[in-house]
């Protein structure tokens, strides 16, 4: 056993080496690698690992997110939830309330995975008013956030496989239960909406998955905030015909135009397009409150 396995095991692994094995641990992981994980695997503190995560932050050897680390590069496509959950939080608010709005006691819902998602479902929660309602998600982070409403909510899991950059279910095995599913309403997120692709998202399996959850519903609400507009991606999950309303906010009359002009319906939560918040549901369409 070498000096510098007997410092491992101490606890007293030298600052370089411990750093060169957090790289190792992250470069090595499918996604977000957790403060805790590492102080364990390395046989150290929290604050040591926080401090080393700083440290390679700044070499540009990793990058440090909200509740841990992620490989270099991995944001170049799909981001930890734990990251993008603190940005636009304020919109994310705004969006979440105006869409739990359109929920109504008795109906059965169902919530995508992703941060805005998790917004609508932190306003449901809120809503003391709403009993009897059914939560579908495949999103573990959201069906722990609406535990608190049970019983006033029944809350299902789909099932799946685990990814855990979002801590999604994705297939195989989450299509077992959605088609037995016949909701009233789904809450979808997504990376991109633009007129040309609709509602896009930046990876395949959980594309499959909102094409599913998206599916099981009468009415479709995308919620995006306004950094979405305009940009398409890798995976199409809704056309632009194929969504009812638009929950936005932190967005601007030019963003919001050429939806509304499509014939959808746009709420803008905080009323930052300096327009009307919403329009009348166009025809043609099920909208069912």
């Amino acid at each position: 056993m070498t000096d510098d396995d007997l410092s491992f095991l101490a606890g007293a692994l030298p600052a370089p080496l411990r750093q060169d094995r957090i790289v190792s641990i992250v470069e090595g992981a499918p996604g977000l690698v957790r403060t805790a994980a590492l102080a364990a695997a390395l046989g150290t503190s929290e604050v040591t690992v926080r401090q080393d995560l700083a440290s390679l932050d700044l070499e540009a050897r990793i990058r440090r997110v909200r509740g841990g680390a992620v490989r270099l590069g991995a944001g170049s496509t799909e981001r930890p939830f734990e990251e993008t959950a603190v940005e636009h939080q304020v919109a994310k608010a705004a969006i979440g309330r105006a869409a739990a709005a359109l929920v109504r006691s008795g109906q059965c819902v169902v919530l995508d995975v992703g941060t805005t998602p998790a917004a609508v479902a932190e306003a449901l929660v809120a809503r003391t008013d709403l009993v009897d309602v059914t939560v579908v998600t495949n999103s573990l982070t959201t069906a722990l956030t609406l535990e608190r409403a049970v019983p006033r909510f029944t809350v299902v899991v789909t099932g799946g496989t685990l990814r855990p950059l979002q801590h999604s279910l994705v297939a195989p095995f989450n299509n077992t239960l959605l088609p037995l599913i016949a909701a009233d309403v789904v809450f979808l997120g997504g990376t991109g909406l633009d007129v040309g692709h609709g509602l896009t998202n930046v990876n395949l399996p959980e594309t499959e998955a909102k094409r599913m959850l998206a599916a099981t519903a009468r009415r479709t609400v995308v919620v995006a905030d306004g950094s979405k507009f305009g940009r398409a991606h890798i995976g199409v999950v809704r056309a632009l015909q194929d969504i009812d309303v638009v929950v936005t906010a932190e967005t601007t009359a030019d963003a919001v135009a050429p939806v509304r002009a499509a014939g959808v319906e746009v709420v803008v939560a905080d009323g930052s397009d300096d327009t009307a918040g919403s329009d009348p549901a166009p025809t043609g369409r099920n909208h069912t409150p």
